[in-house]
Order: structure tokens, then sequence, then C-alpha cells
């Protein structure tokens, strides 16, 4: 066995205050405390049991600190006079972790607990502390019993004492204040005592953690679920992976289980499983285990009983037999409290917990998480009544609603079809499930297809267009029978579409043209044939028109393509003949009316053809009047759901105008009339739209978009999208997020979508990682930020265009050195100087580099590295030498300004002299040229570069005052401050007053 020395000891209770919580700490530090205590260094034995208490207390060993407390105690009242004062502060400081730890410990009879504070109360009060870290003390000691007066009487207590220098932070105390009232069932009073840790900033090494996952559950009862879900993506980042701070995680777990949220709970156990099995601090286990119990319960509840959940003591286990284990186990600590305390409340409370039921059926969080199998789940929509006539909300029931009588249901499925109404699929599907039974249902009984002609000829173009909708190659023959049963029962309009319908389908199945021009003559024969009086021959005469228009389009293209050939003029002919169709028809009444006749949607469909050809030839002006006009169309007609589109083409139109006041109203109409759409991916496309452009609109705009983004991931996820259509929707409610001050919710969304963006390709995952490392650098995660660049940067490696590659090896360097890894930093930042170089020369990106290579270099504590820096430094104003343009201008400002910073900060360095008084002066000149070079360029940009011109006066004050010429200085400054007065607005006023600063610590 190694014998550590006292230094030995030392260096290592130094590394180990740095070393990241957890186990590992825990053991090192014991080591080094029983290494110390050996030396017989009292002092050395008391700064090894303080690095003990230190690392248990952030670890999920937290009630092991007892004994090394203990410890130290006695130290100290063996000789207190040996204690520093800031040990002293130290160890009553800790007494109240202590308080704390032995409630938590079910071994440690009430009496001793008793005796602990007791002991805590007459040294405080000896010390001249006030009372109210000990009542905190004791009210969580009278709530952990149930003595509700002591409780009350403690609480009261704590709060009339005054705060001193032993009162735990204002964080900390509001923490348990407000857990107080939730614990009374109070939720809003909860989180009005909460409210100044969640959003006003106060903050300490644990919270707003903590206050973050207790306030979940009591803003989802109180229906603030946008706060809920916001603390939820911005909390659990803060406790994932913190072992003490297990309570929390499991919290967080709870509320995703309580809120449609299984499979997220699910993912956040699947990252802490370890930490399953027993613990030192078996109160943390219990709270921890108490979460995944309640997840795990609504789990079986939901039917997935027998799927795997995680591994358990070295065994992959089912949700049920995970259930079992815990709960065996949760129980167990809750019966040993139960005994310590002579009371069955810690069991009660445990068991009320786990029963706990949903607080909403599905609350959408953004962040992509595997879905559960759909088999065992009830139905889950996005809290939005459920759409289209008749609808009828079956959330949570798993069954349809009831069915009317057979002849009522065809009535209103016939409606629809007539009005082309988003439900009449869904009506359809129901007649035909009712009709599979002969028809004798509901109250009114019916009549069967086998007896009804028309029926049987409607439920015929119904699985047409199931059939034709899943790529069935049937579905042309379905429909040219459903023609041919519509004929036999006198229906010859509906025989008229079935045949054009089965046109289309020959196109989608790459039949011959003979063929598909055969059906389209047919369907327009069929048309013509229609009675004159009939109201519905304008509308499949000019149905079978477009249709065949749009066909011929498509076949001649496919043969030019055949031919390789370039088709010459289709565009151009299709083009002629809707313009020609909507002058002709547009006008008629048909053309804005509702009902049988109504050639409205046809209208509108051929402007919306017009518009996106318009589009596609770049003209915008011309597309925009198409689309208004084919809204407004629709609308008069009273077919809102089918003015969707329009409107949500012209918004994106009218944002690529710059209109965007305007874009965002077109928008909105698109949504306000998107309320019975059925189809998920057009709810979530018509969001999107609106989101993004709100997202150019500024922080307002903003905050808007991401309620609209987050709408828009759920209808995705809902329609099975998730991997991808939902993936994309993510990024752009990430970027809504950031763009809305809230980076910790952008990276948490962006990190789950990473996996599917990764996959849609080469540019998506470059984009996604080079954003995600910028919110990590804004959290101050630069290792994981770089991590981000360098993973882009080598996906973007052998690109056609260098500057990809170098953007992200520059940003990693910059990563890296704030992560004071300085080999790779410098690395990646020559990476991105040969780069640059190698893809033509970038004189702005190139100087920075430079400068940023030397001050690596000057950080270098090698004699060579301040000379290097230098060197680096003068290479860097070189490259943006020679030219007037301002942006190099600036640059070249930027590198004199920081030399002369470099050459001040080697003055600093040089404690011993070596420099000599000569060669400070000599260098004190230089820095002043060159700060007097930079102010000049400075001046040269006017007002854009105010700040740096102030900053280079400034120091140049200080340097001509340190080489004795303060009249200079002061002179300088002067004039500095009397032309600051001449220029306008809160910076320059800010300036005026800090150059004022300096002028008086020159007198």
């Amino acid at each position: 066995m190694t014998t550590m020395t006292p230094e030995d000891i030392r260096r290592g209770l130094a590394e180990n205050a740095r070393a990241p919580h957890g186990a590992a700490r825990n053991v090192h530090a014991e080591t080094l405390g029983a290494a110390a205590e050996a030396t017989g260094d009292r002092q050395l034995f008391r700064a090894a049991l303080v690095c003990l208490i230190e690392a248990y207390e952030y670890s999920a060993e937290r009630t092991k600190m007892v004994v090394p407390f203990a410890r130290l105690l006695q130290e100290y009242d063996r000789d207190p006079g040996s204690f520093a004062s800031h040990e002293v502060h130290r160890l009553f400081w800790r007494f109240k972790w202590v308080a704390g730890r032995i409630v938590e410990s079910p071994e440690i009879p009430l009496t001793a607990v008793d005796g602990w504070l007791t002991d805590m109360e007459r040294r405080y009060r000896l010390a001249g502390y006030s009372e109210r870290a000990v009542r905190q003390a004791e009210f969580h000691l009278a709530d952990a019993i149930g003595d509700q007066d002591r409780t009350e009487r403690a609480i009261a207590g704590w709060a009339a004492a005054e705060r001193d220098a032993m009162s735990d932070c204002h964080a900390c105390e509001i923490n348990t204040q407000g857990w107080y009232w939730a614990r009374k069932g109070d939720d809003a009073k909860a989180i009005e005592v909460w409210q100044p840790v969640l959003s006003d900033g106060l903050s300490c090494m644990e919270e707003p953690h903590r206050v973050l996952a207790h306030a979940l559950l009591p803003l989802a009862r109180l229906g603030r679920t946008d706060e809920a879900r916001s603390y939820h993506l911005r909390g659990y980042r803060m406790v994932r992976g913190k072992e003490s701070l297990l309570r929390s995680i499991g919290e967080h777990i709870e509320f995703c289980a309580l809120t449609g949220n299984e499979s997220r709970g699910l993912e956040i156990l699947a990252e802490h499983a370890a930490h399953l099995g027993p613990l030192a601090d078996v109160e943390s286990q219990m709270e921890f285990s108490g979460g995944v119990l309640v997840l795990l319960r609504r789990l079986t509840d939901l039917g997935h009983g027998d799927r795997p959940a995680v591994s358990y003591a070295g065994t992959q286990r089912t949700v049920k037999e995970l259930y079992g284990l815990l709960y065996a186990d949760a129980t167990d600590i809750a019966a040993r409290f139960d005994a310590r305390n002579g009371t069955p409340l810690v069991s009660r409370r445990l068991v009320d917990r786990i029963a706990r039921h949903p607080v909403a059926d599905a609350l959408p969080l953004g962040v992509r998480s595997a879905p559960l199998s759909t088999a065992a789940l009830p139905t889950q929509r996005t809290g939005q009544a459920e759409t289209g006539p008749d609808a009828t909300d079956t959330r949570g029931t798993g069954a349809h609603p009831a069915e009317p009588d057979l002849p009522a249901l065809v009535e209103r499925a016939r409606a629809a079809r007539q009005q082309g109404h988003p439900s009449a699929d869904d009506l359809w599907a129901r007649v035909a499930r009712l009709a599979g039974t002969g028809g004798n249902a509901g109250t009114g009984g019916g009549t069967a297809p086998a007896t009804d002609p028309v029926l049987a000829a409607d439920l015929l173009a119904h699985r047409a267009v199931t059939a034709a909708r899943a790529d069935d190659p049937a579905a042309g023959d379905l429909y040219i029978e459903a023609a041919a049963a519509y004929r036999a029962a006198g229906q010859l309009g509906r025989a008229a579409h079935a045949e054009l319908a089965a046109a289309g389908c020959a196109v989608r199945r790459d039949a011959e043209p003979a063929e598909t021009r055969a059906l389209l003559a047919a369907a327009a024969r069929a048309a013509r044939a229609l009675d004159e009086a009939d109201p519905e021959r304008t509308r499949r005469l000019l149905s079978a028109e477009l249709t065949t228009l749009r066909i011929e389009a498509h076949l001649r293209e496919a043969a030019a393509s055949a031919d390789d050939a370039v088709p010459s003029s289709d565009t151009e002919h299709l083009t002629t003949e809707l313009a020609r169709l909507v002058a002709e028809h547009g006008d008629e009444p048909a053309a804005r009316a509702a009902g049988p006749g109504s050639i409205a949607d046809l209208v509108a469909d051929s402007e919306v053809t017009l518009a996106r050809l318009a589009l596609a030839a770049h003209d915008l002006d011309r597309a925009e009047p198409l689309l208004a006009s084919a809204a407004d169309r629709l609308l008069a007609a009273q077919q809102p759901w089918d003015a969707v589109e329009p409107f949500a083409l012209r918004a994106s139109v009218l944002a690529a105008r710059g209109e965007l006041a305007a874009a965002a109203s077109a928008a909105r109409a698109a949504l306000d009339h998107a309320a019975e759409l059925t189809d998920a991916t057009e709810q979530a496309g018509v969001r999107l739209t609106l989101a993004d452009i709100l997202l150019r609109q500024g922080l307002d705009g903003a905050r808007d978009a991401v309620l609209h983004a987050l709408d828009a991931t759920h209808w995705l996820d809902q329609a099975g999208h998730a991997a991808t259509a939902g993936a994309r929707a993510r990024l752009l409610l990430a970027r809504a997020y950031a763009a809305a001050e809230r980076t910790a919710e952008a990276a948490e969304v962006l990190q789950s979508a990473l996996p599917d963006l990764l996959e849609h390709g080469e540019a998506d995952g470059v984009q996604a990682r080079e954003l995600l490392g910028g919110f990590l650098r804004e959290l101050n995660d630069p290792r994981a930020a770089a991590e981000q660049y360098l993973l882009a940067a080598e996906t973007a490696k052998g690109w056609d265009e260098p500057a990809f590659e170098a953007g992200l090896a520059h940003s990693a360097g910059e990563a890296l050195a704030a992560s004071r890894l300085t080999t790779e930093a410098e690395a990646a930042y020559e990476r991105s100087l040969e780069l640059w170089r190698k893809a033509g020369g970038n004189p702005v990106a190139e100087a920075r580099l430079l400068r940023s290579l030397a001050w690596l270099a000057a950080d270098d504590a090698a004699d060579t590295g301040s000379a290097r820096a230098r060197a680096l430094m003068e290479q860097a104003a070189a490259v943006v030498d020679g030219s007037d343009e301002p942006d190099l201008r600036y640059e070249r400002a930027q590198s004199w300004q920081q030399l002369a910073r470099l050459l001040q900060n080697t003055l600093h360095e040089d404690e011993d002299g070596n420099a000599g008084e000569a060669g400070a002066r000599a260098i004190r000149e230089q820095v002043l040229t060159l700060s007097d070079r930079a102010a000049g360029l400075y001046a040269s940009l006017g007002a854009d570069a105010l700040t740096e011109r102030f900053q280079c006066q400034a120091y140049a004050a200080w340097t001509e005052q340190e080489l004795g010429r303060t009249a200079e200085a002061v002179a300088r400054m002067t004039a500095f401050v009397s032309e600051l007065g001449s220029y306008e607005g809160p910076e320059a006023a800010g300036l005026k007053a800090r150059a004022e600063s300096v002028l008086e610590g020159l007198d």
C-alpha cells in the first residue's frame, strides 16, 4: 500500500473538488480522508472531512455525510481555537445539511433526531445566529412525521426569524416554502411562492432545478400547460444525470406519465436506469422510484404491462415485473420510515402518489419520442376538438361514437360528399361498417345494399377511393365497376365522375397513354350525355375538361422525357387553357355558389394551378391575386376547408415579397378555416407556414411561432411522420424557441430530433449540428458544442465548397478554446485557416483565426509563446492591410487593438522585471502607437465603431499616464468626451459616462 504524503493529499483534495459529483468522487474523498487522518495533521484532516461531506451532499449518498460531520464537530469541540473563522462558518453551515440528512435516515431514532436539532439550536444561539435555519430544519422533521401543529409552529417561527449568515439562499428557502403549500393542496399558492425562482432568476447550485420539477404537476392541474411544458424542457436538461437530483428526475418522469407522454417518460427512465437499485440515500431512492412507479402503473393501465421496460439487477424487465420489484423496495423503505416515525404517513403518501390520475390526455412537449405501440393506446389528439360535422370526442375510450341509423348516415355522407367536406370519407367508412352488418343498425333500421342499387354503387365508389389512396392497382377497376353500377341505378352524373377517376388511376399506375386517353374520352362523353337540365352537367363537363388538360400535359411531358426531348410549350399551353377556363366560368353564379351544380372548387383549383405555374416561373406578382381570388371564391361557396390551401400558399408568396404583416394575416386565415380538415399532415402544414412567417417578425412573432410549430409537430407525430416531416418541424420549432430567447428548450427539442435529421441527408445533418452547437455554446456547454461542430465539419469534408467545413472548424476552435482544450482548439483553428486559404481566401476569417491562434500562443507558458503570439497578431494585420473596404479596415483596427493588449499583458506577466525599465517603456510606447492607429481606423467607420474607439482611447490614456504623461492623457479624454456629446442615442450617452469616469480616474 502506497503512503500518501501531505502534499499528495492536498493535491488530491484540490483535484477532487473539481471532479464531477458521483460515486467516483465519493470513493476518492473517502481515500483522501483516511490518508489525511493517518498523517496526524489535524488541519489537513479537517479539510479532508469537508471534502468528503461536500462530495456526499451532491450525490446519491447524501445521508452518509452524518459520520464525517460528527467527526468534524468533534474536532471543533476538542480545539475550537484551531479553526479559522472561515472554517467555523463552514462547519455551522453544514450543520443544516446534516439536520436534513438525519431526518431522511430511517435508522436514526426520532430521539436522536431531536437531539441533533436541540444541539444545532444551542450552538447557533451561542454563536449569535438567528433561529431561522433551526426552525427550517424543524419544519422538515415535523412534516416528515405528520405533526401538523409542530409544522405550523415551525414555519411561523421560520418566517418570523430574521435572515442572517446561516440562512439558506433565498432560492432554496422559496423551494421549501412553495413545497409546503403544494403539500397542502394549494397549487396556485405554491406557484405564487415559487415565482421568483421560476421566472425571476433566483438560483443556486440546485435551483431552479428542483423548483422547476416541483412545479410541473401543479401547473398542469391549474391548466397552465405552456409553462409546464417549458419548465419540463428547461428543467430536465438541468437535472439529467445528476445523482443528487434523482427526486427531481422522478418528478419529470411522473409528469410525463400523467400528461400522455409515457414514451418520453420511458426514455428518461432508460437514461437513469443505473440508479434504480438500492441507494445509500433511501429517501431519494423511494422518491425516485415513486415517480417511476407512476409511469409503470400508467403503462400497465394502457395495456403495455408486458412490453420491455429497462434492465434491473442485471436482467431486462417488463413493465409489470419492474413495477413489482420497485413497489416492493419503495414500500419497504416507506415502512421503515413509518416504524421510526410511529405513523403510517410515509406509506400513505407513497401509495397516493402512485395512484394519481392523468392531468392531461396528451400535452405535446415538442421533443421526439419513440411512439408506443398504438394498439393498446386510446386515441389522442392535440387537445383540439375532433373535426368535421357531427364530430364526437372519444379520447381515452378507444371506442367509436355511437352510430345513427343507416338511412340518416347515408344522407349525411352524401351531403358531405356533395360539399366536398373532409369528413365524407369517414362518414362513408361508417356507412360501410353498418351496411356490412345487413343494415339493421341503430334505432331506425336500414336498407341493405343488395336492395338499394344506389347505395351499392356508393359503397363501390368508397372502396375505389380507399384503394386509390393506398396506391392499390385495383382502384381503377373498382371505379369502372362503380361507374357501371351508377349507370344501372340511373345516377349518370356519379357515373361520369367515377369514369374520370378511373382515368386518374390509370395515370398513377403508368398505363399506356392510349388506355388513359380512352378513359378520359369515355368520361367526357358521359358528361356531355347528361341532360341539359341536370344541375350537375356543367360541373361534370368542366371537371372532365380540367382533368383532361392536366393529364394530357403529364402524358406529353412523360413522352418527351422518354424520348430525351425537351417539352417546348406544355406549360404555356396549360397556362393558356386554364386561364381561358377561368375567364369563361369565373363570373358564372355557379363559380361562387354552394350546393349542387357549384363549380367554385373547380374554378378555384384552376386558379391555384395557374398560381403554381406562375411561381415556378418566379412570377410572384401574378400568383398572388390568383390565390386571393381562389380563397375568396371558396369562402363565398361555403367551402372554407378548401380555402386553406390558397390562403396558405398566398401567405408564403406575400412573405417572399417581404409583406410579413399581410402574410401573417393570410396564414392566420388559413388556420382559422382549417378547423374541419381531418388530414393531420394538412393541419401541420398550415401551422408550419404560419410559424415560419411569424419567426421573421422578431421576438413577439417568435413567441407565437413556438406554439404553432409545437402543434405542427404533434399533428405530424399523430400522422406517423415523426421521423420525416416531424423532424423538420422540430427544426423550425427549435429555431422558434431560440428566437424567443428560450435556448434550453430549443436545444432539448433539436437534440431529440437530431437522429432523424441526420437520416435526411448530409446537408440537413450539418445544419442541425451547427445550430445545436450554437445553442450549446449559449448554454455554457462549450465542450458539447465543440463536439457538434467537429462532427458537422467531418460530414462537410470533401464538399465542393470548403467554406462550410472551414466555418465549422472555426466554430469548433472557439468552443474548444472556451473549454480550455488548447491543443485541440489550435488544431481546429489551423484546419479552418488551411481550408479558407484553399477556398481562395477570406481575409476577414483569416485575420480572426490568426488572432485566435495568437491568444492561444500567449497562454503558452513556454518562452517562445509571447513572440509567437505577436508574430501571429502581426500576420493578422497584414492579411487585411492595403484595402479601404470598411470590413477590412475594421479587422485591421481589431488586429492592432488586440496586439496592443497582448503587449500590455506581457508587462503585467513580467513579475521579475526581466524587460527592464527601458524595455517596459518601449513596450508602452508601442501600445500607445497601436491604440492610436486602431482608434484612427475606428473613427473612419463612424458611429458603427464608437464602442471600439472608446476602448482604444481609454487604453491609450491609461498608457500615457503610466508613461508619466498625465496631462496628455487628460487632454485626450477631455477631447473625446466633448466629441461624444455630439452623438445621439443611448449608446453614445453610455460611452460618454464611461469616458468621464476614466477622466476622473486620471485626475
